[in-house]
């Protein structure tokens, strides 16, 4: 080792142009694909020779199966791998066959990509908006959008799962390493010198006759002609009324006329109209009037009504609200069928939005004009109960299919509706009154307790102040629940009102059962109010006493609390 002290004599020199040399032959960096020499291999792994690395790599058997490389696995082959890590912390030399693969793989994608030529590959499996698709040569996976997958629409692709098939390359993120193909760009190259012969014959003004539909778009609807052209029918061409969408107009499958309005040769495309082929029914929209029945086909049923046509080419609507006087959230698909012929009547035309709206109920008589007729508010009915709730009963009258409308507090005058609501099942009959009509509305109100005797009569030839015998029912921190005698009502008496004196004003002090006298403090035979109120009593009884026998000497509270002392004071006058 003494050479090396001086580093200047000529050995110490010669010893580092020889080390220098060395290094230069090899240059090994982080993040490099190498080439790798198998030297060993066991059962789990395979030990390989880099030159300039001061140890082996070492690769699972596992991996470079899942590879393909499986043939590879044996001393003397040669190996690419990605060099991760020259020494980590425990010394030892990372490197990954996999991700060689996949950068070569992204590699070559890039060169195709730049060079516009097609890749070898196979769909592997259905994705959210596509396929996965797998590049033969290098398993690098890529994506394949829905719309990319074939120039018509696919109900199934099974039978292109695990197919080695050519593929374009549409779209590629160098930075995120993302790659979009379609499939469908390599079919219309080859259909595209066809395609310009095919859309030679056509020209405009042509008529097209049997074209069937094949698809829809937000703008318009695809036809297909003789299964060798698709071509366009704009929505503003579908219909000289409005239209929303092509299938308020058309069906998949049907076929219909269309006439050739454009051709474009560069693009390749052939544009047709369906509403040219006949006159513009608006020209002489006159013809129709408002509130007049006419007889329109249905021509297309859907959720919220159906489309309906007077003439050829003159759409209306039949709004699902327009259906039936009496049924609510009625279907059209279940009341018609298409290519029905039915009565309507127009209740609206509009030149400028080109839209005529029909209703069909209004082509027979409103129930509810009729109800109102035979059975006007006040009239007396028989009825049977169709339907309940927690709270009414749905009564129908007449046979009209219409349910009259029966609340709880209209079954009894008494203060158990919710109780006699529940005596009542679907199929009673019920004499019932009918209480208000409301036709715009489509409600009528109807009441059970109006044709019964009304106990609140009771209380006609009662006023205020006078005296009532009434009999405790009931008692709680509140007050009494008392019914006069007579009566069928029962009423209530606040503690506030039991006695002038708030040391009697107890509740407790009844147990019910016990008859009382208190004083009508309230009465309103309009609003059907009453009040009642011991205590009131009590001040009345006390006033005409004082009147009667002179005024209260002692300061007590009570109401005759001093009337004794009164009277034993006249009777030594009168001695």
């Amino acid at each position: 080792m003494e050479i090396y002290k001086e580093l200047n004599n000529p050995l110490s020199k010669e010893f580092e142009q020889l080390l220098n040399n060395q290094l230069s032959k090899t240059t090994i960096e982080e993040g490099k694909i190498i080439e790798g020499k198998i030297n060993k291999v066991t059962e789990k792994f395979v030990f390989l020779f880099v030159e300039g690395l001061k140890s082996e790599p070492i690769l699972d058997i596992n991996e470079l199966k899942s590879m393909g490389l499986s043939e590879k696995i044996k001393i003397g082959e040669t190996i690419p791998v990605l060099l991760e890590k020259i020494e980590d912390r425990n010394g030892e030399v990372l490197v990954s066959a996999s991700k060689a693969q996949k950068i070569k793989g992204w590699d070559k994608l890039v060169e195709a990509y730049e060079k516009n030529e097609p890749i070898m590959g196979k769909i592997t499996s259905k994705c959210k908006g596509g396929c996965i698709v797998e590049h033969v040569d290098t398993g690098s996976l890529m994506f394949l959008p829905g719309s990319q997958i074939s120039d018509k629409p696919l109900k199934d692709i099974n039978h292109l799962i695990n197919e080695p098939q050519k593929f374009a390359i549409i779209k590629l993120d160098k930075i995120r390493g993302n790659a979009c193909v379609s499939r469908r760009e390599i079919i219309s190259s080859f259909k595209k010198e066809d395609k310009a012969k095919i859309i030679e014959k056509f020209k405009v003004g042509d008529i097209i006759k049997n074209a069937e539909v094949k698809g829809y778009s937000s703008f318009g609807c695809f036809f297909n002609v003789n299964n060798e052209l698709d071509v366009l029918v704009h929505l503003q061409e579908i219909s000289y009324s409005r239209v929303n969408h092509p299938d308020e107009v058309f069906n998949i499958g049907e076929k219909h006329d269309l006439k050739v309005i454009s051709v474009d040769k560069e693009k390749l495309q052939v544009g047709c109209s369906v509403k040219q082929l006949s006159p513009d029914p608006f020209e002489h929209i006159e013809n129709y009037e408002l509130n007049k029945v006419y007889k329109a086909k249905v021509v297309k049923l859907m959720d919220f009504g159906a489309f309906c046509e007077l003439e050829p080419g003159l759409t209306t609507l039949l709004h699902s609200s327009e259906l039936s006087w009496t049924k609510k959230n009625v279907s059209a698909k279940k009341m018609f069928k298409v290519n029905d012929v039915i009565s309507c009547v127009i209740t609206e035309i509009d030149k400028e939005k080109r839209r005529v709206a029909i209703s069909h109920r209004l082509t027979q008589d409103n129930p509810f004009e009729v109800f109102e007729k035979k059975y006007p508010v006040g009239a007396v009915a028989e009825g049977e109960v169709i339907n309940k709730n927690e709270y009414s009963l749905f009564v129908n009258i007449g046979n009209l299919n219409i349910d009259a409308f029966l609340h709880c507090n209209d079954l009894t005058y008494l203060n158990n509706s919710e109780e006699e609501l529940a005596k009542y099942k679907k199929g009673d009959k019920l004499k019932v009154k009918v209480l208000e009509i409301k036709t715009s509305e489509q409600k009528i109100r109807v009441g059970l307790k109006q044709t019964l005797p009304d106990p609140f009569d009771w209380f006609k030839d009662k006023k205020i102040n006078q005296a009532i015998t009434v009999k405790i029912i009931s008692t709680d921190n509140k007050g009494l629940i008392v019914r006069p005698e007579g009566c069928d009502i029962d009423f209530n008496i606040k503690k506030s009102q039991i006695a002038i004196n708030p040391a009697d004003s107890r509740p407790s002090r009844f147990t019910g059962g016990e008859r009382i006298d208190c004083a009508i403090s309230e009465l309103d035979l309009d609003k059907r109010k009453v009040g009642l109120s011991i205590k009131l009593l009590e001040e009345i009884e006390k006033k005409e006493a004082l009147e009667k026998y002179g005024s209260e000497g002692s300061g007590k509270n009570l109401p005759f609390s001093s009337l004794s002392d009164d009277l034993k004071k006249k009777d030594k006058e009168k001695a």
